[in-house]
């Protein structure tokens, strides 16, 4: 099971003192919104997430890159923040949007095999009226 937040660093959010180096950054399409999120694609960042964070900035994330179609579960152990969740498809379809609580070991698990998945502030695909369906493009 994968931390359900990998660490957000840079300009992006604040981050703890002895925080690992930024992520890289890309810039995502979304619904017809455009963002822009770190970059989470190694075991370590996969594994890290955006624990320990603070705060978010509005309009970033971190988008999650899984490899093979599976059911990827997330949680949130030592994630401060509350998030919510994309889980994505290869084809760069949403197929579950989940609201995770902060700190909880609950498990959040897609719908569907994903290869990816994107975490914003809390009901931030709610109010961007970003639902299941819609896809996720660079």
């Amino acid at each position: 099971m994968l931390a359900a937040a990998l660490l957000l660093t840079g300009p992006l959010s604040p981050r703890p003192a002895t925080a690992r180096p930024p992520l890289p950054t890309i810039t995502l399409h979304v619904g017809g919104h455009t963002i822009r999120v770190e970059h989470a694609a190694t075991p370590e960042t996969l594994r890290e997430g955006l624990m320990h964070r603070t705060a978010l900035a509005a309009d970033t994330g971190m988008l999650f890159e899984l490899g093979e179609p599976d059911i990827h579960c997330f949680w949130m152990k030592n994630t401060l923040i509350p998030l919510s969740i994309a889980f994505i498809d290869r084809d760069g379809r949403i197929v579950d949007i989940q609201d995770m609580r902060p700190q909880s070991l609950d498990p959040h698990c897609p719908t569907a095999p994903i290869t990816r998945a994107l975490e914003m502030n809390l009901g931030w695909f709610a109010r961007a009226g970003v639902r299941t369906g819609a896809h996720v493009t660079r």
